[in-house]
């Protein structure tokens, strides 16, 4: 009796963790719901301008037992052009510039010990798992160079 107490147990637990196995593995996805992101969002001020450009995909799972998940994948891309020419900036010994969504932000800093050679300046970044960029946000924009500095919205191009 006592060698088949222990057997009976051992024997139970298997059973159980078969069981549950089993259980997980009907848990299968029976809706799958993937949504492309493409935006262009662009404005100005008196020497600049910029075009936020952003592109996303959000899916939606939903399983037989009518559990819902939620992922999202993003990336953007911040393009900041002087509007004068670069014969202007050559004077120039640092910029700073930052951007501003209802959800994220970001901000890039330069030095020049010599003059720059261009006047577009870009950002990148993405993220996995965050907000996503709505198409109807107003992106703020804050640009600093030198002595001086600008602030200005973005606004999507296509609405």
């Amino acid at each position: 009796m006592k060698k088949i107490l222990p057997l009976l147990l051992f024997t139970i637990l298997t059973l159980t963790a078969c069981t549950e196995t089993t259980d997980n593995t009907k848990n299968k996805v029976t809706d799958n719901k993937t949504t492309n992101y493409n935006y262009e969002f662009i404005g100005e001020s008196e020497h600049w301008e910029a075009e936020y450009i952003y592109q996303g995909t959000e899916t939606t799972r939903k399983n037989d037992k009518g559990v819902i998940s939620y992922s999202n994948k993003d990336n953007y891309e911040l393009v900041l052009k002087f509007k004068g020419s670069l014969k202007e900036l050559s004077s120039m010994k640092k910029l700073e510039y930052s951007f501003k969504t209802n959800s994220s932000s970001g901000e890039s800093k330069a030095e020049f010990p010599e003059p720059p050679k261009e006047r577009v300046f870009t950002s990148r970044g993405s993220s996995e798992g965050g907000a996503k960029v709505d198409k109807d946000e107003v992106i703020q924009v804050h640009v600093k160079w030198n002595e001086s500095e600008e602030s200005f919205e973005l606004h999507n191009k296509k609405k």
